[in-house]
């Protein structure tokens, strides 16, 4: 059984693990091409998801209720992502 504090220690690693798949891809590829402000901005979204998750697991009592505002932050941070990564709706905010 994991400790609260094993388990908000894994939540704030998994930002970091997926951080280092594209940094390994920007040492040993040339397709992978993630500036610096990239590192910066996905480091940001994914700390934050994680702050905000950790934060509803902490406050929220209801496991259903947790569930859904966990689902409700993760597919609201996707969006974002997928909207800087290739401007899907268009927006100045992806550079449009």
């Amino acid at each position: 059984m994991m400790t609260q504090k094993q388990k908000t220690i894994t939540i704030y690693a998994l930002p970091l693990a997926l951080l280092s798949i594209p940094l390994a891809g920007n040492l040993f590829s040339e397709e992978v091409n993630w500036s610096g402000a990239d590192f910066l901005i996905a480091g940001a979204l994914l700390f934050t998801t994680a702050f905000l998750i950790n934060l509803i697991r902490n406050r929220i009592k209801k496991q259903s209720q947790k569930v859904m505002i966990c689902i409700f932050i993760v597919l609201t941070i996707a969006l974002v992502w997928i909207e800087l990564a290739v401007g899907i709706f268009g927006s100045p905010f992806a550079g449009s």
